[in-house]
């Protein structure tokens, strides 16, 4: 069935629907309760609901440096889907609320979202498509990807195998890390010798402790599956959780509602039966000009030491569009003290706005390279107002990290729960927000399982 867009909210509407926005951190609050809990049962067994979305979405964007952008002219083209992505939803754990509270109250909030790795001729007709909008990004090249999948004797996935990716004169051009389902991805040039016309050769080191194994990527192979002789002990599941947040005025509701819900969060994962061994960051950051740009609250597992760090957060300020989202992720990756190879590691980036992409300073697609040599999965979560650049954006860094793109639907009205979308994807699967993150989050904890 297709579905409408929903009108996009502007920059000014987006305070007035404060109310509305709250409710993502209650959903992000089950990032860390992906496995336990109970309660709605009925929730947890909501059917997904195929949605057909086409449209438009240009957008003048702010400046850009000399040669850090892509600016194309060409009229606007529709695309076509290849495929409907199903996520099932009675997958999800069932979800914990008080009741009478305020997050019973906002449950039907829906959301949606896109794994663009696992659509990936989609994915790249979207790119295509976003060429001819004129809008400017920082080009980062995909089209040559390739998936690398490494595992052990038994065929359980490694995670925090380095790969180090090397050219025909033993020059590195990529290091990476597996995440929890042991994949990476080495995005190879697709630039043929002048010459010769060939497409280069790789080859691959990978390796954990002090095993390692060799392997030749060739342009003709997409995918590769990498047996490491590894043995994987049975410890508990290392998890790092940081939450990177605008922390401009029109997300106060989104930092309020995490605060309030910093007590629960705890208890939940403490019932986890895996017992997981969790780590709380935080991140925030606003703009130039502003009372700070970024702050980083370090990673600890002592929540009352990050309560207390937390409730001093006040979003404030803001006003134009782009947000210094480049400086905040790098300073996320660099600042909190990620712990080692042998973690999960997760960023959940909640914002409403792109980044500047006419400041000196750290650029998010080396920021965004950088994630993928460490191990850390970035998954953003566009919360309402999020235009066309900022929704490019936060795809290219959920892709080459091998997150998801998350979003809010509407209604018609562009206000209301609903399951249409401004954002350009096709045949994506509504769930309430609380019920795909969870499904979410399961997934990635599964292959520590």
């Amino acid at each position: 069935m297709r579905r409408q867009h929903a009108l996009r909210p502007t920059a000014s509407t987006r305070r007035a629907r404060g109310r509305l926005v709250t409710v993502l951190v209650v959903a992000l609050a089950l990032v860390v309760s992906a496995c336990g809990g109970s309660g709605d049962e009925d929730r947890a067994g909501e059917p997904a609901v195929a949605i057909d979305a086409s449209g438009d979405s240009g957008r003048s964007a702010a400046g850009c440096p000399d040669g850090r952008c892509d600016e194309v002219s060409t009229p606007a083209e529709g695309r076509s889907a290849e495929g409907a992505e199903s996520l099932d939803a009675s997958a999800a754990a069932p979800t914990t609320t008080a009741p009478g509270s305020s997050a019973e109250a906002d449950t039907s909030l829906r959301a949606g979202s896109v794994d663009d790795n696992a659509r990936w001729d989609d994915y790249l007709r979207y790119r295509q498509w976003f060429d001819t909008t004129g809008i400017p990004v920082e080009r980062i090249e995909v089209e040559g990807r390739q998936v690398l999948s490494v595992v052990d004797a038994a065929g359980r996935p490694v995670l925090g195998a380095e790969i180090e990716v090397r050219d025909a004169a033993g020059a590195t051009v990529a290091r990476l890390r597996t995440y929890a389902d042991g994949r990476a991805l080495f995005h190879a040039p697709t630039a043929a010798d002048p010459d010769t016309q060939d497409r280069p050769v790789y080859g691959a080191v990978v390796r954990l402790g002090d095993t390692t194994t060799e392997v030749r990527l060739t342009p003709e192979q997409r995918e590769y599956q990498i047996v490491l002789e590894v043995s994987q002990a049975d410890l508990a599941t290392s998890l790092d959780v940081l939450f990177l947040i605008d922390a401009t005025g029109s997300m106060s509701d989104e930092i309020d509602r995490l605060k309030a819900n910093l007590s629960s969060v705890a208890e939940q994962i403490a019932a986890l039966p895996s017992v997981p061994d969790v780590r709380y960051g935080l991140t925030v950051y606003r703009d130039r000009g502003e009372e700070f740009v970024t702050r980083t609250v370090p990673f600890t597992g002592d929540l009352a030491a990050f309560a207390s760090s937390l409730a001093e957060v006040q979003a404030d300020a803001g006003g134009d569009d782009p947000e210094d989202l480049a400086a905040g992720l790098a300073d996320a990756l660099t600042a909190p003290g990620w712990r080692g190879a042998d973690t999960v590691k997760l960023v959940f980036l909640v914002a409403d706005a792109p980044p500047h992409l006419d400041y000196d300073g750290p650029r998010y697609s080396e920021s965004v390279i950088d994630a993928a040599a460490a191990g850390i999965k970035i998954l953003p979560v566009a919360s309402s107002g999020l235009d066309a650049q900022g929704e490019y954006v936060f795809r290219q860094l959920a892709q080459i990290t091998t997150g998801r793109f998350v979003f809010l639907t509407y209604g018609a009205d562009g206000r209301t729960p609903g399951d249409s979308t401004p954002h350009q994807v096709d045949d994506y699967s509504v769930l309430s927000l609380d019920a795909l993150v969870v499904q979410l989050v399961t997934e990635e904890l599964a292959y520590r399982d």
